[in-house]
């Protein structure tokens, strides 16, 4: 079973580089000697156009070795005013939010004889714990207020999605499709919930997204469960997008980015660009709408902001899923989740390019760096920063100018 797993993930991993590389060989495969087709599948040059707003950077810092092409987007999280991040190595990071700050750091020990541990996915914050997964399945927990060590747990699979930290536990999602919890004081296990994997997915999972008395779940079979967290059980599973068609590839339709509960209603989108609002208590779908994709959903007031697989930017009524604007200037760039940062959506691309697009038109507003290398981690905004982590391990921290 485990070796039918690493080939799955393996698969899932040279199809993520496919889609991120732009490599001209691949493009070859398909375009031929065809200029013009071969052109179609070249990401979209940037355009330029007259700023109208001023993003300053804050402050930046190398977090250590980044993923690359390990695929598990690593990012960021904010709590008390604090950034926790991790890089696959260089340990884990809180630094103060406003200027970057060193606060603590903790690198694992290296134990004799054995490899050295690979961080993976991004921490999850709660309760006095930060939390941290690896690629050879352990939990790591962590003291917020100084980084020391509290207990560790091992789970079957990889863990490359941010935990989560509630009532008193701690819920981890696991690369075999596993959702396992844990006793926040000790490391104890309390329940696991299995999951069957489909034949092929998409690198990357959902972060566990905890609601009132229960974890909602992204699955790679393009649906989103309910869990009850005191013991595992399914309270409810709803289909999001059905993996239909002739191949493994067609047929793929993960839930890899983060659920967004907001009231009573979860917000969530699928690989295989569809996106649904669904009463959170019961399931119940409210509406779905064939724009979105793997990379996870942002709201305003009004609105539901996604990205797709094509590098196309939406923005729909919150209350129904109608498209009220679409932006396509950043088609096939591998674009990341969005983000809301004031009045704008902002995305990132696979040249380390943030786009900030008004929220009410979709049109370009401003643009900034944060680096050469590919973003993949959908951004965080806290306290009107932005945050963004890039493939090799730095950093940076974005303001709108006043």
């Amino acid at each position: 079973m485990k070796q039918m797993v690493m080939i799955k993930r393996v698969a899932t991993l040279v199809l993520m580089g496919v889609a991120l590389s732009g490599c001209s060989t691949v493009k070859g495969w398909f375009a031929g000697k065809d200029a013009e087709a071969k052109k179609a599948l070249e990401p979209a040059e940037l355009v330029k156009f007259e700023p109208t707003v001023k993003v300053d950077k804050v402050w930046s810092t190398n977090l250590g070795k980044g993923e690359k092409r390990i695929g598990v987007r690593q990012g960021p999280v904010v709590a008390d005013g604090r950034v926790f991040a991790a890089a696959i190595t260089g340990g884990v990071h809180a630094l103060d939010l406003q200027t970057g700050k060193t606060v603590w750091t903790y690198e694992p020990a290296k134990v004799k004889k054995q490899p050295k541990l690979r961080l993976s996915g991004g921490p999850g914050v709660g309760e006095g714990l930060v939390v941290i997964g690896t690629l050879d399945g352990q939990v790591i927990a962590l003291d917020a207020n100084d980084g020391t060590e509290k207990w560790r747990a091992k789970v079957p699979g990889e863990v490359i999605s941010a935990p989560a930290v509630g009532q008193g536990i701690v819920f981890v999602r696991s690369n075999d499709g596993r959702v396992t919890a844990f006793d926040a004081g000790n490391g104890t296990q309390k329940w696991f919930n299995p999951r069957e994997l489909p034949a092929l997915t998409v690198r990357g999972n959902a972060p566990v997204v905890a609601g009132p008395g229960v974890l909602f779940i992204g699955n790679d079979d393009g649906s989103v469960a309910a869990l009850a967290m005191q013991d595992g059980r399914t309270v409810w599973d709803q289909m999001v997008a059905n993996g239909e068609g002739r191949t493994e590839l067609e047929r793929m339709s993960d839930v890899d980015g983060a659920p967004v509960l907001e009231g009573n209603t979860l917000f969530v989108s699928s690989f295989k660009n569809q996106t649904m609002a669904i009463e959170g208590p019961t399931g119940r779908p409210l509406w779905a709408r064939d724009h979105g994709g793997a990379g996870g959903v942002a709201l305003t007031s009004g609105n539901v902001f996604v990205t797709d697989n094509k590098g196309g930017v939406f923005g729909l009524d919150k209350t129904s899923g109608t498209a009220m604007w679409s932006q396509t200037g950043l088609a096939r760039r591998s674009l990341t989740g969005p983000v809301v940062q004031g009045d704008y959506v902002v995305v990132g691309d696979y040249k380390g390019y943030l786009h900030w697009l008004r929220t009410d038109n979709g049109e370009f507003a401003g643009r900034a760096k944060s680096g050469g290398d590919a973003l993949l981690a959908q951004p965080v905004v806290a306290d009107g920063i932005l945050l963004v982590q890039n493939v090799d391990g730095k950093l940076t921290a974005f303001r709108l100018a006043q």
